[in-house]
Parts: structure tokens; sequence; C-alpha cells
């Protein structure tokens, strides 16, 4: 019997799906029944199983309190009409938490047993999965260094979790940005290509000064001369110049985002022309000044696709659009993907029987 046969599930007594309003789900507060967890020590993964959702004792001297031996990945599950839970791209998610494992010093996770764990997870709060269009199970599978031991070095015994919370559309409005020229998310030969938790630390204090200014996101620059765009906080970013679709090219310092790779294919599918390549601020605020710039987005697994209406740069203000007709239909085209409403011409979906 392989580890991945080895799923044992443990359920609750009695479920408290029937206290959640799915027409108002407090983002990030709700979470399911049931969680998937799995340990590693003496050098492998032992144990894979469902159980009740509840606190993890943890150790004071745990090392990723204090070395920060944390990763994490962000994916969710739909529903079909016909009521058949589906997972987007979990191969992708599983990839990925492996190439942030290996960059972070950590074990790499089986890839099979992590997609089967999703489908033991989901195929258990099955009624969790919201029904209405732009809603979705969010599923958070993380790793973080377990080990009691206070020194510099890779831990030796790891857990791996998936937790589950149900989410409705993330931005429902047209966002602004706001162009960081202090503080830095990465750069190359650091972190930012892995999803680690650090990373996500070091940005919230700029993005309370964002918001405070009355943006929602920060718009990261480069390390070096702050001028080149990376990403937004919560998301990869596309800008319309022209015609084409430019996103800044992966240079060791952006996150891979999965609905990044997805959004050019499906954008090359509608024939349009996808540039990876570098893009500087100066280049955006001249083109909306000449009339180029027609639209921007974000997009992400939390956001899918957010719609860009400026950008704060010092004292300029760059208008982006007051419509983003391309994005709009994109996005469409994602969640139809996802719900099976229509025909998933890539192959991207996985069926939870």
């Amino acid at each position: 019997m392989t580890i991945t046969e080895e799923i044992k599930i443990n359920t609750v007594a009695s479920s408290k799906v029937s206290t959640l309003d799915f027409g108002n789900i407090p983002l990030g507060r709700t979470f399911t029944d049931h969680m998937f967890i799995c340990d590693y020590h003496d050098g492998k993964w032992n144990e894979p199983r469902v159980e009740p959702l509840d606190h993890i004792p943890t150790h004071p001297a745990a090392m990723a309190l204090h070395y920060g031996q944390a990763i994490f990945e962000g994916m969710k599950a739909t529903i079909t009409g016909e009521g058949v839970p589906m997972l987007f791209r979990a191969d992708k998610n599983a990839a990925r938490l492996n190439f942030s494992a290996r960059r972070m010093g950590m074990p790499e996770f089986p890839e099979e047993l992590f997609v089967e764990g999703l489908k033991a997870l989901v195929k258990t709060e099955r009624s969790w999965i919201p029904p209405q269009d732009g809603s979705a199970l969010y599923l958070r599978p993380f790793m973080y260094a377990d080990e009691p031991f206070i020194g510099m070095r890779a831990a030796t015994s790891f857990k791996f979790i998936i937790i589950a919370s149900p989410a409705g559309p993330f931005f429902s409005n047209r966002i602004k940005l706001y162009a960081e020229k202090h503080y830095i998310r990465a750069a190359e030969g650091g972190t930012g290509e892995a999803k680690a938790a650090g990373n996500y630390a070091a940005a919230i204090r700029p993005t309370e000064i964002a918001k405070s200014k009355g943006y929602d996101q920060v718009l990261w620059l480069d390390a070096h001369e702050h001028k080149y765009i990376q990403e937004v906080g919560t998301m990869n970013i596309f800008f319309k110049i022209n015609g084409a679709f430019v996103t800044p090219s992966k240079d060791g310092a952006i996150l891979d985002g999965i609905t990044r790779m997805s959004v050019m294919d499906v954008l090359r599918g509608k024939g349009y022309e996808v540039i990876e390549r570098p893009i500087t601020i100066d280049e955006i605020a001249t083109a909306s000044k000449n009339g180029t710039l027609e639209e921007a987005f974000g997009t992400g697994t939390a956001v899918g696709i957010a719609y860009i209406q400026e950008i704060g740069w010092g004292e300029q203000t760059i208008h982006v659009s007051d419509e983003s007709p391309v994005g709009v239909d994109v996005n469409n085209t994602l969640n139809a993907i996802k719900t099976g409403k229509t025909t998933d011409q890539f192959n991207w979906m996985t069926p939870v029987v």
C-alpha cells in the first residue's frame, strides 16, 4: 500500500456548515470542519489523514517561528451545475510548492499525495463549496518546520496541512495601486520566486501605507532602480498597450502565478499577442498620456482578475482605464471553465469524485 492509499478519514459528528450564510461570507474568517495533515520525520512523510479542524500543539522553539521555514499555496475548488467539485490546475500548485520547498531548504512533498490530499479534503467538505458565480472554496496548503531547536540550520521535522475556507468574490470594484518607491518585495537571488511566508510579512507595512493613502494594493518596483514593475501585492499584473498584452518577465524576483500562466493561454487562444518583458513605470505613465494604455488587470488565485483603475506614483496619478472589456471576458472564460459551463479545452480541471 502506498502512502497515497493510506489517507485516513476521521469526520466530525456534526458539521457547522448550516450556520454559514453563503450570500455573506467574511473573507478569510470562516473555515470548514476538517483539515488534511501529514507529518515529516525520519526522512519521510508519514500518516496522511483528514481530521477535524483544531488547534495544533506547537513547541515554542518550533523552527518556523524563529527561522521562517514556512511556505504555502493558494487554490480554489469550484462546483459544476451537476454538483461535481472541481480542482483547477492542482498539479501546478503541487509543483510550485516543491519549487518553494527547494528554495527554502525544506523536503519536497509527494505531488501525487498533494493532489490526493486535496481531493480527500474537498470530497469531505463538498457541502461548503459556495455555488454563487465568482465564489469558491479557497484551499490553503502549507508546510512549516515544527522541530523544536534553536539553531540556524534546516529543520528535520515538518508539518504539511491543508485547510479550507469558503470565499466570495475578492474585489468587487475596480482597484487603485500605489507604486512603492522605497520598500521592495524581492530581488534576484532572494526568495521572491518562492511562495514563502516571509515574503508576505515584509509586504504588510508597505501595504498599510498604501491603504492609508487611499489605495487598495502596492505595485512593487524592482529593488535596484525602483522603475521596473514586478507584481502587485497579491497578484501578477498585465497591461494592454496598443492592442497587445504585456506582463513582466520572470526575473527571479516575481512569483510564477498559476492564474498568470492560465491567463496568458486564454489571451493567446482569443487571438491576442502576449509579451513577457521588462516594463517600466515610466512606460506605463507615457502610454496613459498618449492613449495607448487600454486596460490593466491583476491576476491571482484569491482575486481571480482584478481590474485596475489607476496607479499612484509619487505625486502623479496614472489613469489606466474606466473599463476592462478583455479582462472581463477572460475572467468570465476562466470562471466558465472552472464551473463546467464551457469546454475545458486546456484540460485544466480535475473532478473530485
